[in-house]
């Protein structure tokens, strides 16, 4: 049997420009003389639709878009993940389902089992779990399929006390195939094949992985589907961040390729960051139908990095940089944000704020007059350079990028309304630390961001002076007590036994918790760690925590 694998780029609720690509890859693996077809986990809808499941026009396309790739499924069998209404009176509306599609017919479908409600998951609010088990038989080979999670009951971090395949193995089955939704983090890669072999091993069966790739707002897919043997050997791995196709013989439980990319990716953590990000500011900005990015040009590392990613996702003509110097400005940080602007070939523009801020003063003096500067006066000068990135954004169509990073808005250093502001924040799933490595990767060439830029102690310049440190921890020490405290979930008291400093520790956990309100009025955020701010952390406003 002869099996195409399509790694498709969806747009949830695009149903014509889906079908399209569902379509154009099956008439592909049809001149490739392919008998299946395999597409990813709700590729009709895009993943995640999320409340869009709810409305009944919303799955009334979602059946007709399955009935015209039926249609164009001429003497090929296709696997396309879609919602199913669910027959029943009893439970929830929808299945997460595969239909099994030739010949213009639906031949049947089959539902997803395991429904994750963690982290960035929430499908037991939408879908009924399947309870009843049956292979699929093609060319005569009987396929168990599997829609993500339902091969997640093998992880090490045991959520489910028993997974479909335990009842799918007993029909013998020659092939498992899972079709996934499995979004990026920097470190899944290697635990998803980790997973995915350990089922191979566990079963004594192939398994052939398609998930799905590209950007969902904060969610950011990379693909990277694969074909793993019977021997637990991974034959092929299918290209991260891009759309790929591919077409495999299958015969006596071995895999042949037949057509395939090479893989060409670079291993590295900070390769798959920078790409991911790339990725998702580039999909973020076509599928919301922008073309060209404004943000604030500062001089510092932030700001910088956030530039390159957006020049290289957007085109360097596309991203307009914004130098907004106050009184408190360096010379050298405008030098620094000309020459990066420079180097990549990106227009941007001067605008003094001084004058500006001169007048707010005076206007607020009958208030002010006789009280020491504060942070008051240092949040002014944020406001008012949002005030002309917005203007700017508002006028020309731009998108402002934000370019707080992770550090900061754990810790609430940063100004709601000012530097917080943006239609997406690029860098705010990235720690300080993680900033100055991705700054040094995209240097790794030679210099793109000046070296000023990454060697100069970091500063908002908002009084004479000015350095992070004066009032943060070292970033070195902070990120670490931040990543245990966030990523790894550990309270104070544990984070001590750590060996970190208890005042430290507990002053840190105090300004995340108490920050929590101003990343509820943050913008989306690409995701790249196993736990981000967004959608995937859900913590109270109004708590107290300190261990």
């Amino acid at each position: 049997m002869r099996i195409a694998l399509a790694q498709i780029n969806y747009h949830i609720g695009h149903f014509e420009q889906n079908t399209k690509k569902i379509v154009a890859a099956v008439d592909r693996a049809r001149l490739q003389g392919c008998d299946v077809i395999v597409f990813s986990e709700l590729a009709i809808s895009g993943y995640p639709p999320r409340d869009f499941l709810e409305f009944d026009d919303f799955i009334r396309k979602c059946d007709a878009a399955v009935l015209r790739i039926a249609a164009a499924c001429h003497g090929i069998t296709a696997i396309v993940g879609t919602p199913v209404t669910n027959p029943s009176p009893a439970g929830k509306k929808l299945f997460n389902g595969a239909a099994i599609l030739r010949d213009g017919a639906i031949l049947g479908y089959r539902y997803k089992t395991l429904l994750p409600t963690y982290d960035v998951f929430d499908e037991y609010r939408y879908f009924e779990p399947n309870r009843s088990f049956e292979t699929v038989e093609i060319n005569g080979i009987s396929i168990a399929l599997t829609i993500c999670e339902d091969l997640w009951d093998l992880d090490d971090d045991r959520l489910y006390s028993r997974g479909p395949m335990q009842d799918l193995v007993a029909m013998h089955p020659d092939l498992i195939v899972n079709i996934a939704a499995s979004p990026f983090s920097a470190a899944q890669a290697a635990r998803r094949e980790q997973l995915l072999q350990k089922n191979v091993a566990f079963y004594n069966l192939p398994l052939l992985y398609v998930n799905h790739v590209g950007a969902q707002t904060e969610l950011l897919f990379d693909g990277s589907s694969m074909v793993v043997d019977a021997d637990n050997q991974t034959i092929h791995t299918m290209a991260s961040f891009v759309e790929d196709f591919s077409v495999f013989d299958f015969s006596d439980g071995k895999f042949t390729p037949v057509v395939f990319e090479p893989s060409l990716r670079d291993p590295s953590p900070m390769a798959s960051i920078h790409n991911a990000l790339v990725m998702g500011v580039r999909n973020y900005f076509e599928k919301l139908g922008f073309e060209k990015a404004v943000l604030g040009l500062s001089g510092g590392i932030d700001s910088a990095v956030t530039m390159v990613i957006a020049a290289e996702a957007l085109g360097s003509e596309n991203v307009i940089g914004v130098l907004l110097p106050s009184q408190f400005s360096s010379t050298h940080s405008i030098d620094d944000a000309q020459a990066l602007a420079d180097n990549l070939g990106s227009p941007y523009h001067i605008i003094p704020i001084k004058e500006v801020y001169d007048v707010v003063g005076q206007g607020l003096h009958p208030w002010f007059a006789g009280l020491p500067f504060s942070l008051a006066e240092e949040n002014i000068q944020a406001r008012i350079r949002a005030v002309f990135l917005m203007a700017l954004s508002n006028k020309f169509g731009y998108i402002l990028l934000n370019t707080s990073n992770k550090s900061e808005a754990a810790v609430g250093y940063g100004t709601l309304y000012g530097d917080m502001c943006g239609g997406l924040s690029v860098l705010g799933d990235v720690y300080k630390t993680q900033v100055f490595e991705m700054a040094e990767y995209i240097n790794r060439n030679g210099e793109v961001i000046p070296v000023n830029t990454i060697t100069k102690p970091p500063s908002a310049e908002l009084h004479p002076d000015q350095k992070d440190s004066d009032s943060l921890p070292e970033y070195g020490v902070l990120d670490q007590i931040l990543f245990q405290y966030i990523e790894n979930r550990k309270g104070p008291s544990e984070i001590i036994a750590l060996g970190f400093d208890e005042n430290l520790v507990r002053k840190t956990v105090r300004m995340v918790n108490t920050n929590e309100y101003k990343r509820y009025q943050a913008p989306p955020i690409l995701r790249v760690s196993s736990k981000a701010f967004g959608m995937g952390r859900r913590m109270p406003i109004v708590a107290r925590y300190l261990g």
